[in-house]
């Protein structure tokens, strides 16, 4: 974004939208950005390629009036170089990672995970984090892990875990998301209770589960919205997501921070799904009762 406003010059082009915002994406039009599928058509001016980064099979025309900024993503460039050498369909890299030795690149090449593998990671977790809350500390940051899959924190006991490892931090908590809890399984309630001090950030976000003895909870390589998936995002309220039980747990720890709407419905348009959200939100929250019941008749 930072580099697409700073360009001064016109006939500015990106392969493909820059990001999977239909807002973003048209405030760029408006100044002069262009999305192209073919970058091979291109002469003249710049072409930035985005984070996502630019298929390998394509032309980019090397003439004197087109400018090329490559934006991909480090990460991104790394699982590239894995796939190209391992002949994998897919990887998954991080920033030190020794491949097939910790468990994200084993499961991305196919090789068997082991529990060494799992411990392996969250001391590798913890020896590039305690540093970076140390800082956050001293700025007096909070950080908040969302719980979910491909997380190194999903559920509850994954949430432990990840604490013991940081030696229980007191800058390290999670962002609440009952979304996520919810198609696994896992009781949003209890989690709350199992962390009462560590909830430093709270998502609306709801979800449903229908598995009927055909669908499947992994979703069978399904796009949200296809309504074979064993699961999938509702708009708040609209989902199985008893969010009258978490407003009463979150009032119970004392959580007094933000309920931030995450938003996601496939078959609900947009705008009409922002107003009715903030609506649910407004309806369902309320403030705890600082009395209480029979104290309440002696004032």
């Amino acid at each position: 974004m930072d580099i697409l406003e700073n360009l001064k010059t016109k006939n500015v082009y990106t392969n493909g939208p820059i990001i999977h915002n239909p807002q973003v994406v048209k405030y760029l039009e408006s100044k002069g950005v262009k999305s192209v599928d073919d970058v091979s058509k291109l002469r003249k001016g710049v072409l930035v390629i985005r984070t996502h980064g630019i298929k390998k099979d394509s032309a980019i025309p090397k003439t004197a009036g087109l400018r090329v900024i490559d934006a991909t993503c480090p990460f991104v460039k790394r699982a590239q170089e894995i796939v190209t050498r391992e002949g994998a369909a897919f990887a998954i890299a991080a920033r030190d990672m020794d491949e097939g030795k910790l468990a994200e690149t084993a499961a991305a090449l196919g090789k068997a995970i082991s529990d060494a593998m799992i411990e392996e990671g969250f001391k590798r977790f913890a020896k590039l984090w305690r540093p970076i809350l140390k800082v956050f500390e001293e700025c007096g940051v909070k950080f908040a892990l969302e719980v979910h899959p491909t997380e190194i924190a999903f559920d509850l006991f994954t949430a432990k875990r990840a604490l013991k490892a940081i030696r229980h931090h007191k800058c390290f908590g999670f962002n609440f998301d009952p979304s996520h809890l919810l198609w696994q399984g896992v009781d949003p309630v209890k989690f709350i209770e199992e962390f009462p001090d560590r909830i430093f950030h709270v998502h609306m976000k709801d979800a449903t589960v229908a598995l009927d003895g055909r669908r499947g909870i992994l979703a069978s390589h399904l796009n949200f919205g296809d309504p074979n998936r064993g699961w999938d995002f509702r708009s708040p309220g609209r989902g199985k997501v008893n969010f009258e039980e978490i407003i009463r747990a979150l009032n119970r720890i004392g959580y007094d921070g933000p309920l931030s709407v995450e938003w996601e419905d496939s078959g609900m348009d947009r705008e009409h799904g922002a107003r009715e959200a903030c609506e649910f939100v407004r309806k369902v929250d309320f403030a705890p009762s600082q009395v209480a019941f029979d104290a309440a008749f002696d004032q």
